[in-house]
């Protein structure tokens, strides 16, 4: 997962949740997310931290890979939501400052099976 815009790295190891099953699970049983890893849920216009263990970055999505919203350090027990999302990256805390992505950046998403 790559910024075009900013010219940095979002991520090497991120997860594809694209069923109602790994939707469902996302992050709820890690303890943590390592740096370069990450969950991108695809659809999916809100999120929830209830019964996380960690703070997440997340980046709203839409079907252009365009950053709609960019929730920085987004603690457990939240909720969170961005209507004209199609899809969710969640992130290490830290990531969007490290980064720099901001709303309206271009993404690259590489899919390897």
């Amino acid at each position: 997962m790559r910024n075009l815009t900013r010219a940095t790295s979002l991520g090497e190891a991120i997860d594809v949740a694209d069923d109602s099953a790994k939707r469902a699970k996302g992050l709820l049983k890690r303890d943590k997310l390592e740096e370069g890893s990450g969950l991108w849920i695809v659809p999916c216009e809100a999120i929830h931290t209830f019964f996380m263990r960690f703070t997440i970055d997340v980046l709203y999505i839409d079907r252009k890979r365009r950053v709609r919203r960019a929730v920085r350090q987004l603690v457990p027990w939240r909720m969170s939501v961005c209507l004209t999302a199609y899809s969710v990256l969640e992130l290490p805390a830290g990531t969007i400052e490290c980064t720099n992505t901001q709303k309206g950046d271009q993404l690259e998403i590489e899919r390897i099976n």
